[in-house]
């Protein structure tokens, strides 16, 4: 079998056996590498190359978290929270103004996964800042956290694929346009938007497939003293330092808008803090550290795949297991096109990362898609589902990392279990039928 298949089902049947995802991702590059025809020195040594490539990452979420941290400080989630335990205390905690709290909830949730990508790129730093202070009003209501996973994924993922704003400009216009026509297809006059609109849709159908019918019920969680005592102690805000907040998240946006840096963003928006006093000068290392650690094991694991990923180019797998499919294939379209959303949805597993997915596969499966006959177009649309397929249901991926690290900081809340397989069965199925059904009505 081929070296990338072993490594990624292995890297996934650990992960689902609770080991973690750090110990995974490098036995199975390990694994991969020694079945690719690497020596056990050139797989170290390929895994040593590619942490450099995580490094950049693990250093924009730490400071993205120093950021969320300092916004915390500033009480904007506090009043956030302190509303809506006010809400549910006047509509009461079970019958309609339960369920208006709860949707409320859902919404704000949602809307603020969709403007981390595109509104105000901060990506997943916004969930460690704002889920934690929610989690004893979740817990009151009896929210099933899954449901709240399944609805951050969506709104980490879907507007990059969809929106060519923010992330979504970086992933549709810089990288996905520009790998297809590097590849040789003119894409002159082809809407992305077009194009990734019925992957769209199968991502939507996977969220209201969850709200509606997955988990729709209530699940009873811990109600821990402290969190009450804490949520409904004194506020911890003041006009001045939700002005303070509010003018950091503008300057941190418009600094990414100019210099496309998320670490300059959130270093000058931490800068903003300081300079207003909200941040006390003294306390400045402190919350920087506090904000660092909280974002650690995601840059680990960030960088982990990083290493993970070298490991399977340097193999000359990820080739193998592309041509083969191109030898399956034939002239059926049908065949083609599943094929190629496949293998996306395996190499982006292991990688983690869509981003670095559509680079490797755009190489193949271009030509592959002008030989059997499909439109530019098409070609546009099976690509970046392709690339997209897989970061939700990845344990290494950032778009279920980030929601694991705020729905589990009262440790009710599995990674794998709880995040990691809702959003692949929600969301890789769909993309799967949905990009298929796209591709040949393109």
């Amino acid at each position: 079998m081929n070296a990338v298949v072993i490594a990624v089902a292995l890297m996934l049947v650990l992960s689902l056996c609770r080991v973690h995802v750090v110990v995974a991702l490098i036995i199975g590059a390990m694994t991969g590498g020694l079945l690719g025809g690497l020596d056990i020195g050139a797989t170290l040594a390929a895994f040593n190359k590619g942490l450099g490539g995580g490094a950049t990452v693990a250093l924009s979420y730490a400071l993205l978290g120093a950021f969320a941290v300092a916004i915390g400080k500033s009480g904007v989630a506090d009043a956030l929270a302190e509303k809506t335990l006010a809400a549910i205390g006047r509509q009461g905690e079970s019958g309609g103004g339960a369920r208006a709290v709860k949707w409320m909830l859902i919404l704000l949730l949602l809307a603020a996964a969709v403007s981390s990508q595109n509104i105000l790129p901060i990506h997943i730093a916004f969930v460690p800042l704002l889920v934690p202070p929610l989690l004893y009003v979740m817990s009151k209501l009896q929210l099933d956290r899954r449901l709240v996973a399944c609805v951050l994924t969506f709104g980490l993922i879907t507007p990059y694929m969809f929106f060519p704003v923010g992330f979504g400009g970086i992933f549709l216009k810089e990288i996905l346009l520009a790998n297809v026509e590097r590849a040789g297809v003119d894409v002159t006059g082809v809407s992305v938007m077009h194009a990734m609109f019925i992957p769209a849709l199968g991502m939507l159908t996977g969220l209201l497939i969850a709200i509606f019918f997955s988990y729709r019920k209530k699940r009873v969680y811990a109600l821990p003293e402290d969190a009450a005592s804490s949520t409904k102690a004194g506020p911890r805000y003041n006009p001045r330092s939700l002005l303070a907040a509010a003018v950091a998240v503008i300057v941190a946006f418009a600094v990414q808008l100019w210099l496309n840096s998320m670490i300059i963003g959130a270093l000058l928006g931490f800068v903003v803090f300081s300079l207003s006093g909200v941040v006390r000068w003294k306390e400045v290392d402190d919350l920087f550290t506090e904000g660092m650690k909280m974002m650690a094991m995601i840059g680990f694991i960030m960088i982990a795949a990083s290493g993970f990923a070298e490991v399977m180019r340097e193999t000359g797998q990820v080739q193998t297991l592309v041509d083969t499919s191109a030898g399956l294939v034939g002239g059926s379209k049908a065949l083609g096109a599943f094929l190629m959303l496949l293998v996306g949805l395996l190499v982006t597993m292991g990688i983690g990362s869509s981003f670095s997915t559509v680079p490797i596969i755009a190489a193949i499966f271009v030509p592959l898609a002008v030989q059997l006959g499909f439109e530019p177009l098409a070609i546009v649309c099976l690509v970046g589902t392709a690339g997209a397929l897989g970061d939700a249901g990845s344990p290494a991926s950032d778009s279920t990392l980030g929601p694991t690290a705020g729905l589990n900081m009262d440790g009710q809340h599995n990674h794998i279990w709880d995040t990691v397989v809702p959003t692949f069965l929600h969301y890789n199925l769909p993309l799967l039928a949905f990009g298929w059904a796209a591709a040949m009505l393109l």
